[in-house]
């Protein structure tokens, strides 16, 4: 567990509990504490000099003023530093009296920003102290410097000597700290308010463990709460809530959380604003009955596997007594729900979940837990957690269904995340189907479980759905396309300052101005011409994936380089979405039509198109979705070819509605 402790003090009392809780702790580690308080002496100096004109008329000579100065300077830090010292004493005696070891120290600048720097890396910077007993100081961090440069005069005037910033400070810890504990709120704290102005940036810098203290409960025998949610960072946070509540003799409370209500708001949120036909289109209908009885299935399987996990991770503290429960909710709202009932002394959480987005700094729901639970919480830090960090379970006994080698390989494209659930479902269409018979996932199987349970507009992508589908998909991918802007050329120089052209409404005169993040990227003609190679219908979603990689690389023009970099990045992330699949299934029909232009072998393929369709056969790939909705266009009555995209939208508008009235 902990051995040293962070704890700053400002004399309130969600201070005093938080040195209660660290005094517990240490009382099982023989860990030490450092007590804190930090000053802003140099804030005084601004606000000083904001006064200035304020002053007495025999006091506005520049030399009057320079001396002022300096002795209201002196004066100020050597108050703070003697009222911080008080703070401490208090500190110490609590110290004493459990036999808990104590660092004083004192930190010199804005209260969080040294409680951010010091806490992650010994980095706060401790001042020189002014005017302190050299036999005091010696108890301080950086006490081995001190000064007396406040002296009075003969007159009874402070004399204040000059100094420079160097001289003032004494270097900083560099000590190592395993937990902050602080209080929840200090002097200034307010009726309504939900975490002190200090503690919530210091929630946001801080990368170590963190104690909030909220109130005055201790740890032994207490009641521990802690929430998994599949991620690492959860385990992790488990492991914690198992070592507190095995050292304080206290019992565990383990949930996890999902929520259904969010997606099936979103469905009828979506399905209100549908029309008739495109709500035909999309089957919305059958679309929520997947939703219903595959996505929240899945849902409740993956928290039961969390649970199993954290069972299986407690199994090493025999002595904890442990009960698990599934919430159905938001998670921070039945978890402060569920805590309403419990009464935990102590709620334990980590910083961020498995939706993590790198680079933030507080997940969502730890930050709602964070402010709005009761109790005192501790928030897990991310150091050293790697995301393979799960702890390993034995399947739920129930034997899946044998995969023939083709269709086995398909699914493995499955992102990671959802592969389980995607088996699942296929495999419980497959017994459905069979009446519970034992089958084989073959590649007929899977086309029809997509076909029942994939969203129709990734059907159209991968080449499966009726001619009148896809007709209605391109016409609506060309709307789509219409607002693309292609201007210049691979080859032409970049502006060091990109102007946009923009046109008066009223005189139709043309300037310019700087561009700024919300305008449109700009296609080179190029880049565009390459794009024309994507199938039609996944076009948008080609586009839309290269513009959102440029603007996450502030770059404004795609050119064929920009969209070379994008694909590489995605190679080496492993992360192809539809889109780019399609355009590598483009290419290999590129390389048949080359090879039919140049008359191949006896089979009509030449000896690169031939490799390149064993390899894809070795790999599983036996369709070509390309070549899928080729064949379904010869059977669509609207000829897009020689049809305006407004005719065979009009055209494709008719038949369904002849549809609906037959």
């Amino acid at each position: 567990m902990y051995r040293e402790i962070f704890v700053p003090v400002d004399n309130s009392s969600p201070s005093d509990w938080a040195v209660d809780r660290a005094i517990e702790l240490c009382g099982k580690t023989d860990g030490r504490i450092t007590g804190n308080h930090v000053y802003a002496a140099r804030l005084h100096d601004v606000r000083f000099r904001q006064l200035e004109t304020g002053l007495p008329a025999r006091f506005q000579t520049p030399d009057e003023i320079k001396k002022q100065r300096k002795i209201h300077d002196k004066l100020i830090e050597k108050g703070l530093q003697l009222i911080a010292d008080s703070f401490l004493d208090q500190l110490g005696k609590r110290c004493e009296a459990a036999g808990v070891r104590l660092t004083r120290q004192l930190l010199e600048g804005i209260n969080y920003e040294e409680i951010v720097n010091e806490v992650n890396r010994g980095a706060g910077r401790l001042p020189g102290l002014i005017g302190f007993d050299p036999d005091r100081a010696a108890g301080y961090d950086g006490g081995d410097k001190t000064r007396s440069d406040v002296k009075v005069g003969e007159n009874g005037r402070l004399i204040a000597e000059e100094e420079d910033t160097a001289a003032r400070l004494a270097g900083s810890s560099g000590r190592e700290y395993d937990l902050l504990a602080i209080g929840a709120h200090g002097l200034g704290r307010q009726p309504y308010s939900q975490l002190g102005g200090v503690v919530s940036r210091v929630l946001r810098g801080i990368e170590k463990d963190v104690l909030l203290v909220r109130d005055d409960r201790p740890f032994e025998g207490g009641r521990f709460l802690v929430c998994v949610d599949g991620s690492s960072y959860g385990y992790r946070a488990m492991r914690l809530a198992l070592e507190l509540a095995q050292a304080f003799g206290g019992s565990l409370f383990v949930c996890s959380a999902f929520d259904v209500e969010y997606h099936h708001v979103v469905f009828h949120n979506i399905k209100d604003v549908l029309s008739y036909q495109a709500s035909k289109v999309f089957k919305f209908e059958e679309q929520e009955e997947l939703h219903n009885n595959i996505i929240d299935k899945g849902l409740l399987k993956l928290c039961q596997a969390n649970l199993k996990r954290a069972a299986v991770m407690a199994q090493e503290f025999p002595g904890v007594p442990l009960k698990t429960q599934i919430l159905v909710g938001k998670p921070f709202q039945v978890i402060m729900q569920w805590a309403e009932e419990i009464k935990p002394s102590l709620l334990v959480l980590a910083r961020h979940g498995a939706h993590r987005i790198e680079g933030t700094e507080l997940g969502s729901q730890a930050e709602n837990l964070v402010r709005l639970a009761t109790c005192n919480v501790l928030l897990a830090g991310t150091g050293g957690v790697k995301p393979e960090d799960i702890p390993w379970i034995e399947e739920d006994g129930v034997a899946g269904l044998p995969w023939a080698p083709e269709a086995e390989v398909r699914i493995l494209r499955v992102p990671p995340f959802a592969q389980g659930i995607a088996r699942r479902a296929v495999e419980e269409y497959v017994l459905e189907q069979m009446k519970g018979e034992p089958a084989t996932v073959t590649n007929r199987w899977l086309d029809e479980a997509i076909r029942k349970l994939l969203p129709t507009h990734m059907q159209l992508i991968m080449g499966i759905g009726t001619a009148e589908e896809i007709a209605l998909a391109e016409v609506k991918a060309q709307e789509q396309m219409k607002g693309t802007k292609v201007q210049g050329h691979d080859s032409d120089p970049q502006p060091l300052t990109p102007d946009v052209e923009v046109r008066c409404p009223v005189t139709g005169a043309v300037s310019t101005r700087p561009r700024v993040a919300a305008d449109p990227i700009v296609w080179t003609e190029e880049a565009w011409q390459r794009l024309q190679l994507v199938p039609l219908i996944a076009r948008p979603l080609a586009r839309n994936t290269v513009e959102r990689f440029a603007r996450g690389h502030a770059i404004w023009r795609v050119s064929t380089r920009v969209m070379d970099e994008n694909k590489q990045a995605m190679i080496a992330a492993d992360e192809f979405d539809m889109d780019t699949m399609m355009v590598m299934f483009q290419e290999l029909r590129a390389k048949q039509i080359r090879a039919e232009a140049e008359g191949g072998g006896r089979d009509g393929l030449s000896a690169e198109m031939r490799a390149f369709i064993e390899e894809a056969k070795a790999q599983g790939i036996t369709r070509c979705p390309i070549r899928d909705i080729e064949a379904q266009m010869g059977k669509c009555p609207v000829d897009l070819k020689t049809m305006k995209p407004e005719q065979a939208k009009a055209a494709m508008e008719r038949l369904l509605a002849e549809q609906a009235g037959d």
